[in-house]
């Protein structure tokens, strides 16, 4: 019987453990990660105003598990040796026939007085925070920005941060207090949202203006502060600051011979592969994979990695050439609460339509339909 071991529990980890099984029912899967839960990271977006609760976003994974006979391994991966073959975690060593490396990304934190910000993304608690400084806020600036990797152009997540920002002014209009706030957007960026395309841009930009949110586009941050958001083109007051950095590899890839690409993530090919190593794959954020500039860090490009990898490793597996490649697609619902705006980017086409009520909807349609799977 042959053993895969996958590490991390998000939305590439369980991908793979769903086509790996469904390719080869005979395979014996470990998964490790710090706890046997699923957090569904889109929905943060909806805990500042009450739509979601912590525990709405939080799937216990043990059912899946048995369903899908998963050995679950509680512990967190330190570091690698024996070419991939063997997975060291603060628990044990696990050995394997092969390795699916899910285990996401980490934020670059070198700006000072970062403390002061917080990163949405880095989770539930994260996003409650927000919702508790919101609430005892009564008046002020909310300063909503984001950054990227200068040396890995993809690792950025900056859709988020457009939720965060539209859906707060939405949250202040629908709490009668949005005329009490001012809202500033800020990046480096000099075109905020390049990366979902030229349409998006000028869209996100005019929807800025129509919600008399303002801007600080293009100019290199230096610090922030307490109250204060300071980049060589200025400084601006700030009662709260919500900043997502740029994306890196985690810290366990430092205590390996992983391949890395110059802005710190596992060096893989079109196939998922890591350079180098045998019987060793990458899906989601932990990676740095062939493509467009454009290619994003988000749950539906990590899903369409994760097949890639488990599909090819099955192969590698059997004797077999690995052949699968991934579709590279940016698809997102930038919502606002009440509303969202569509955007679809693919090689071949871009599409970014405006706020419209019915999306919001659909994107929480999906959240249930997604989520269905692991309960």
């Amino acid at each position: 019987m042959k053993r895969v071991t996958i590490v991390g529990a998000g939305f590439a980890a369980l991908t793979s453990v769903q086509k790996l099984r469904a390719a080869d029912p005979t395979v014996e899967i470990t998964l490790v990660a710090p706890t046997p839960v699923f957090t569904y990271f889109p929905g943060t977006i909806w805990i500042p105003s009450g739509l979601r609760k912590p525990e709405d976003l939080q799937i216990d994974l043990r059912n899946f598990f048995q369903r899908k006979s998963v050995n679950f391994f509680q512990g967190s991966a330190t570091g690698l040796r024996e070419g991939g073959r063997i997975l060291e975690t603060d628990q044990g060593e696990i050995e394997n026939d092969g390795l699916i490396i899910c285990s996401g990304g980490r934020f670059i934190k070198k700006l000072p007085g970062i403390e002061h910000a917080i990163t949405p993304c880095e989770g539930i608690p994260a996003a409650v925070k927000i919702r508790d400084r919101l609430k005892a806020l009564t008046q002020g600036t909310i300063a909503v920005g984001f950054s990227g990797n200068p040396k890995e152009p993809s690792a950025m997540r900056g859709g988020p941060m457009f939720e965060f920002l539209f859906g707060i002014d939405q949250q202040l209009r629908q709490e009668g207090r949005r005329d009490k706030f001012k809202l500033i957007f800020f990046t480096p960026a000099p075109e905020p949202g390049k990366r979902l395309g030229p349409k998006a841009v000028k869209g996100l930009l005019r929807e800025m203006e129509k919600r008399d949110i303002e801007t600080h586009l293009g100019h290199k941050m230096k610090e922030f502060t307490e109250s204060k958001v300071i980049t060589e083109g200025g400084e601006f007051d700030a009662d709260l600051i919500l900043f997502m950095p740029g994306m890196t590899g985690n810290q366990w890839f430092d205590n390996t011979e992983l391949p890395r690409s110059e802005g710190g993530l596992i060096k893989a090919d079109a196939q998922c592969r890591v350079e180098g190593l045998q019987q060793v794959y990458v899906a989601g954020d932990s990676g740095s994979y062939p493509g467009p500039d454009w290619m994003p860090k988000q749950a539906h490009m990590a899903d369409l990695q994760a097949e890639a990898a488990a599909l090819n490793l099955i192969a590698e597996l059997q004797g077999k050439q690995p052949t699968n490649t991934f579709k590279v697609e940016l698809f997102c619902i930038v919502d606002s609460q009440t509303s969202g705006s569509l955007v679809a980017r693919t090689p071949n086409y871009n599409i970014a339509l405006p706020q419209l009520r019915p999306f919001h909807w659909i994107k929480r349609l999906f959240e249930w339909w997604y989520l269905r799977q692991y309960r």
